[in-house]
């Protein structure tokens, strides 16, 4: 009896009361691979007309009606605005007639010229008078073409009260009302016209980083003839991708003082107007292709403020947290720049139930397909169930 309660009391105190050690997680895995990756920069931009026209005031007045739609579609020289002719009308009308009024005075001064050209031949009058009277005529033809250049800056004047379109594109609105006063030294602004059928998307990319892909391209490691002009996407701020892609077409030979940064511009066609003047885009360049690079499914990385992290599973088979450099995403997975090598093992299910150092039990998935249920135990099966996304 003695040594039955002994037992009984060491029993009581054996180290089934210690915690049990914590099960290992199932989880699925997929294993780092190296393959070929187009090499992608993707950078912040800002959308822009390709070109843009201030329609300004060119006389003194006021206007008198607006006579286009704002925010409509107008031609080059269709008119949009016109202002009270009247007084630069009267200024016309008085040139005109200044004009009229010298050419007579010319007709006079060179029938002077016929009149004393026989008498100075007979020393009838001397050629003294009969230079003055040549001279008085050639003066006369000046004012005649002094007065005619008048007559056209005013017929310009005139023509300029009726403000019309200097491009093709779509006007903006009014910055003026009827009878307000504009001013032609002032250049008052009234309105501006955009043509949108295609847009500039302007970014810019640090001068570091330039060097950095240029390196890179000598190298060889990055594959890129440079004979094609680069392809350029858009993603807009709510995540949707625009449909058209677009080209680089320029690319500045300096670096601004003040950012560090090398201005870059691609072209795209906007036929349907979803490109906005002024909205912010993000653009991804495709320069060439990687042919050692890495890239993860997307729901296998969580992404913070400082970049990227991904969960692996070291040799002791524990989960362990792996911060990452991504790149930029293609279609439903992350180009990783730094932070993994080939043969690591990243685990893309139950991440929200596995800690640092806590131990998983993998399953390999094949990348791009479901864990086959037939590969698994029982308890296998059950964790993909409850793994599944």
């Amino acid at each position: 009896m003695l040594a039955g309660s002994i037992a009984l009391l060491l029993a009581a105190c054996s180290p089934a009361d210690e915690a049990a050690a914590p099960a290992a997680v199932p989880v699925r895995t997929i294993t780092v691979a190296e393959s070929t990756l187009p090499n992608v920069i993707e950078l912040p931009g800002r959308v822009e007309p390709v070109r843009t026209a201030e329609v300004r005031a060119r006389v003194t007045g006021i206007v008198q009606q607006r006579l286009y739609e704002e925010g409509t579609y107008v031609s080059a020289g269709q008119p949009l605005f016109r202002i009270d002719p009247r007084e630069l009308r009267a200024s016309y009308a008085q040139t005109q007639a200044s004009l009229e009024r010298a050419r007579s005075t010319a007709a006079n001064a060179r029938a002077v010229v016929d009149r004393y050209r026989p008498l100075v031949e007979e020393n009838a009058i001397s050629a003294q008078e009969y230079d003055a009277a040549v001279a008085a005529a050639r003066q006369a033809d000046a004012s005649v073409a002094e007065i005619r250049a008048q007559l056209d800056a005013a017929g310009l004047q005139l023509g300029y009260t009726t403000v019309r379109a200097p491009i093709s594109g779509r006007a903006g609105r009014a910055q003026v009302t009827e009878g307000a006063l504009v001013s032609q030294s002032e250049g008052t602004l009234l309105t501006k016209i955009e043509q949108t059928s295609s847009v500039y998307v302007t970014f810019n990319q640090s001068a570091s980083e330039l060097l950095a892909v240029r390196d890179r391209i000598n190298s060889g490691e990055i594959d890129y003839a440079g004979r094609e002009t680069a392809e350029v996407r858009l993603t807009f701020a709510d995540g949707t991708d625009y449909d058209v892609p677009g080209r680089l077409d320029f690319l500045a030979f300096s670096v601004d003082e003040e950012t560090g940064t090398v201005e870059v511009r691609a072209e795209f066609p906007n036929s349907n107007g979803v490109l906005l003047p002024g909205e912010f885009v993000r653009a991804k360049i495709s320069v060439g292709t990687i042919s050692n690079g890495i890239a993860v499914p997307q729901r296998a990385v969580t992404v913070n403020q400082n970049g990227g992290s991904v969960y692996v599973v070291d040799v002791d088979g524990l989960a362990q947290m792996r911060p990452v450099k991504l790149g930029a995403m293609l279609g439903e997975q992350w180009i990783v720049k730094s932070g993994l090598k080939v043969g690591d093992k990243v685990i893309v299910s139950n991440l929200q139930k596995i800690r640092p150092g806590a131990p998983v039990k993998p399953v390999e998935t094949p990348v791009g397909n479901k864990a086959p249920a037939t590969a698994a135990t029982k308890p296998e099966k059950a964790a993909a169930q409850a793994g599944a996304e």
